[in-house]
This record gives structure tokens, C-alpha cells and sequence, in this order.
């Protein structure tokens, strides 16, 4: 190399802050409630993410009777257990679970349309 090149800057990796976010144990902290689409109208809300010592099934319970809607239950192998309420029922879940005190409102991810 001559001393007139350029000096050649080193290789940038644009997904490096997102791989190295990804690999941390603060990514699990946050609770995410998404809405799907089902057929027509009808929809389905999920909650994804809660620790692991509270009894999904009490939660349910108090979720289905606060909002008069049907739920369930359901053991996925990537993602644990999730929570599915019939309904679009993203904004009450989020009031519910910052209320009751199960998570706090920072760590709550609303996702959907």
C-alpha cells in the first residue's frame, strides 16, 4: 500500500446492537399482548411473557370473569405458556395486570394492528 490509499474502515455489522440485545437476560423482563385476526370480525388476544412462579390459571380465571369473555391456556414448546382471551382485549389486560401489580407498566408490550 502506498501512503496516498485510503485507510480501509472496519467491517460494519448492522445487526450487531440487535444479536447482542437478543442474547440478554433483560429481553425476557417484558410481557407482550398481541392481537391476531381470526376469521371476520372475530379476533384473539394473547399474553406472552409472564414469570413463571404465578398461576396462569388463577390469572385466567380473573381475566375471563373481568371481561366476560372465554379463554384458555396454552403450553407452546418456543414460547411457554400463554394466555389466549377471545376478543380484542389488549388495552383491559394491560390496566389489569399493571392493577393487580403482576407486572409493571414500563414492562408491558402491546403489539396488533
Amino acid at each position: 500500500m502506498s501512503e496516498f490509499d485510503p485507510p480501509i474502515p472496519p467491517a460494519f455489522d448492522p445487526f450487531a446492537e440487535a444479536n447482542a440485545e437478543d442474547s440478554g437476560a433483560g429481553v425476557k423482563d417484558y410481557v407482550h399482548i398481541r392481537v391476531q385476526q381470526r376469521n371476520g370480525r372475530k379476533s384473539l388476544t394473547t399474553v406472552q411473557g409472564l414469570k413463571k412462579e404465578f398461576s396462569y390459571n388463577k390469572i385466567l380465571k380473573d381475566l375471563k370473569k373481568e371481561f366476560c369473555c372465554n379463554g384458555t391456556v396454552v403450553q407452546d414448546p418456543e414460547l411457554g405458556q400463554v394466555i389466549q382471551l377471545q376478543g380484542d382485549q389488549r388495552k383491559n389486560v394491560s390496566t389489569f395486570l399493571v392493577q393487580a401489580g403482576i407486572v409493571r407498566k414500563e414492562f408491558i408490550k402491546i403489539h396488533g394492528f
